[in-house]
């Protein structure tokens, strides 16, 4: 039952984004700052819930399937942080958005793989074991990666501080992460139980998490509504179209290259979100218009990549047989 409600995950991200349009009140509060537990703001601990139900998961022999597969991994996670990021920096650009905009777009685009990538995999009949590896790859190289790409790329538009910005991928991702996969390891009983439920909580948070965002940023939405929805769907259709592209042109089976596709085109949007929201990186724009601009891309991504990845599912589901070991690694 719990495997077939996080399955609808699309449909509680579309629910979840027209809720908080209708009725901002109901998800402001995720994001305003009026709730900071620990002395931290609430959209970064609840991230962390979501890193921690990722690491519940795992177990030390997905980091080995690593070994097993490696020019798939290798592959996948090159183009995530090449594709994407230097779509991200050109479509932005390119589109004349203003600051907050174009660098809360390139932000999102130097993000790992989103996990919601792993359900879409299993939907479009592609390799869910690659998808899973991917994910877990992707994020932990996310941790120097996008901060470096981001203050790289967005540096025109203002100056990145890529340490804050790497402190808070260690605590909010890192962290979690190592923590879920150590509390699998030495408490496997309790472990089991929460991770059949994680999943699903993770989706939940995500909905909150852009709901909050959508909510806070209902008027500026509106007011660059146009080039901005037009950039952000043009972002995950190069993501999605160039990573099944690439992949089949250097040769890699078609399972392994729909899972590719999947992972490059989803981006952890949760994260984005989260990061562009944190005080330390509000901090570094001129103006405090410009900063609540920064989380507005990745909350609209969030949308955009669910019902894309649904779509591409519903698409390859139809044709093909499911794979779960490549032969192209």
């Amino acid at each position: 039952m719990i495997q077939r409600l996080t399955g609808f995950f699309a449909l509680w991200t579309v629910l979840g984004v027209a809720w908080a349009w209708f009725v901002p009140d109901h998800f402001l509060w995720a994001v305003d700052g009026r709730f900071r537990p620990f002395g931290q703001p609430l959209i970064s601990v609840l991230l962390g819930i979501i890193m921690l139900g990722m690491g519940l998961t795992l177990s030390f022999d997905d980091f080995r399937r690593i070994a097993r597969i490696p020019r798939c991994v290798a592959t996948g996670v090159a183009l995530q942080f090449t594709v994407m990021p230097l779509a991200g920096v050109t479509i932005a650009s390119l589109s004349g958005l203003e600051t907050g905009l174009a660098v809360g777009l390139i932000l999102v685009s130097c993000c790992p793989g989103g996990t919601a990538s792993n359900v879409i995999a299993y939907l479009a009949r592609a390799n869910v074991a690659l998808s899973v590896t991917m994910t877990m790859a992707s994020t932990l190289v996310a941790v120097i990666a996008t901060p470096m790409l981001t203050g790289w790329l967005a540096g025109k538009y203002v100056e990145i501080d890529q340490w804050n910005l790497f402190v808070n991928m260690v605590s909010i991702v890192l962290l979690p992460v190592i923590a879920g996969v150590f509390l699998g390891r030495f408490f496997p009983r309790a472990t089991a139980k929460i991770a059949t439920v994680s999943p699903l909580i993770s989706v939940l948070v995500v909905v909150l998490i852009v709901g909050g965002i959508i909510a806070a940023s209902k008027s500026l939405i509106v007011t660059h509504a146009g080039i901005l929805l037009f950039a952000v769907l043009l972002l995950h259709l190069i993501g999605f179209g160039l990573g099944y592209l690439l992949t089949r042109i250097g040769g890699f089976e078609e399972a392994a290259a729909r899972t590719i596709s999947i992972e490059v085109g989803m981006q952890n949007s949760g994260l984005g979100s989260s990061l562009a929201a944190t005080p330390g990186f509000a901090a570094q724009f001129a103006t405090p218009m410009q900063a609540a601009l920064a989380p507005v891309p990745a909350a609209l991504s969030a949308v955009y990549h669910v019902v894309i990845g649904s779509l591409l599912a519903a698409i390859w589901r139809r044709t093909g047989p499911r794979s779960e070991e490549t032969h192209a690694g």
